[in-house]
């Protein structure tokens, strides 16, 4: 599962209601590649999340490849038309940059690269960049903060959020005060940003190292999260950061990952439903060992975690990393990066669907089969107005260096 490059990213990181689950084998999804990555110049092992601007452009990033071989920021059109926006040489501008990018307003791209920039690490600490997009297909690149391994912390592998008032929000998995990584925001200026560190992990209860998954905000602007290791039990832990009256930071715990038969080490992120319940994965444990699909019901004494899904290995799928995604209906989308089709173990596309009764039910909507196919799903989906779901797989396709692949339900 290319966990070698995987851990550089990250370790270098309602109401309680009745669930149920059951495996009903595949539906009648339709999946094709739209796009499949050549390993050269065009980029090579996209293990990226998507985003999609308002005119129907993806854009992702490829961890390799590129002119430099340090990786690349792209755009891919719904028709499968690739562009390389900037290509990563591995210096003061960065490298290898995972899990993407995000967009603000005024379609400008914001992202994050391991490797590169400055710094006491080898290599390069990392950097967040910004492309801003000066229309024409211009895209002009600028450094907004190269990370010094100090107490700013080193090695981002994770996606940045914005929150109301412009600034972003980040985490790396090492680095810090204590060195077990720290969470970040990024404040703009006239004519540079500010960074502050507003959580140091201590390798403790907190956790450490964050996660490969973005974080988000509810309606009040507190910011939520996963840890995949540490926790009270070493297994992650779901955390919350709430601003005080004086400006500072607190750190709450919510959950503490159990081990069998409960989920443990949530890779993804994590994302809100209506009813302001919060749900996400966990690459191992669960019933069978195979990762889990949970939720975080918000109630008046506080969260309660439920399994909703044990993955059981095999063609169901199992080892989950990416973070979910709802449709108009409620359902919940994601990938496994292990299991699926027979002799290739490629891993699937699943969705959770919850009846009246509020027992939810698991379906494999697709097994990726492999080169020319997609495979090795590590990143969630993002989905258009019409209900189609788009992500990136970093093996497969007709070089076997990653593909972009549209999903129909």
């Amino acid at each position: 599962m290319g966990s070698t490059r995987l851990a550089h990213a990250m370790t270098a990181i309602l109401a309680v209601f009745a669930v149920t689950a059951i495996l009903t084998g595949v539906s009648s999804a339709a999946t094709k590649v739209i796009y499949s990555f050549a390993g050269g110049n065009d980029g090579e092992y996209t293990d990226t999340d998507l985003v999609m601007d308002q005119a129907g452009n993806i854009y992702g990033t490829s961890v390799q490849g590129g002119l430099y071989d340090g990786g690349t920021v792209f755009q891919v059109t719904t028709a499968g038309v690739h562009t390389v926006l900037y290509n990563f040489t591995g210096g003061t501008d960065g490298g290898e940059p995972y899990k993407g990018v995000t967009l603000d307003a005024q379609g400008n791209l914001y992202g994050t690269a391991v490797t590169g920039g400055g710094g006491s690490c080898e290599g390069g600490c990392g950097t967040v960049f910004k492309l801003a997009n000066a229309g024409g297909g211009v895209w002009n690149f600028g450094v907004i903060h190269t990370f010094t391994g100090g107490k700013d912390g080193s090695g981002p592998g994770a996606p940045v959020v914005f929150d109301k008032a412009g600034n972003l929000y980040g985490m790396t998995p090492t680095g810090g005060a204590l060195g077990f990584g720290t969470i970040y925001l990024l404040k703009p200026g006239a004519s540079d940003w500010t960074l502050r560190v507003i959580h140091t992990f201590t390798g403790g209860a907190d956790g450490l190292g964050g996660s490969a998954g973005r974080m988000v905000f509810d309606r009040l602007g507190h910011v939520f999260g996963v840890a995949t290791v540490g926790g009270v039990n070493g297994k992650g832990v779901a955390f919350q950061l709430t601003r005080t009256s004086v400006g500072e930071w607190q750190f709450t715990s919510l959950y503490d990952f159990k081990d069998s038969p409960d989920g443990a080490l949530p890779y993804g992120g994590l994302i809100f439903d209506k009813a302001g319940n919060l749900y996400g994965t966990t690459y191992y444990a669960g019933k069978n060992d195979f990762g889990t699909v949970y939720v975080l019901a918000r109630g008046a004494s506080g969260w309660t975690e439920h399994v909703l899904y044990s993955f059981k290995g095999g063609s169901d799928g199992g080892s989950p990393i990416s973070t979910l995604v709802a449709d108009a209906a409620g359902n919940l989308y994601g990938t496994t990066s292990d299991g699926g089709a027979s002799g290739c173990s490629c891993g699937t596309i699943f969705r959770m669907s919850r009846n009246s009764a509020g027992a939810w039910t698991e379906t494999v909507v697709y097994r990726f089969q492999g080169q020319p196919d997609a495979g090795f799903a590590y990143n969630g989906l993002v989905s258009d107005s019409k209900g189609n779901f788009y992500g990136a797989t970093v093996h497969g396709g007709t070089s076997n260096d990653g593909t972009i692949y549209k999903l129909t339900p």
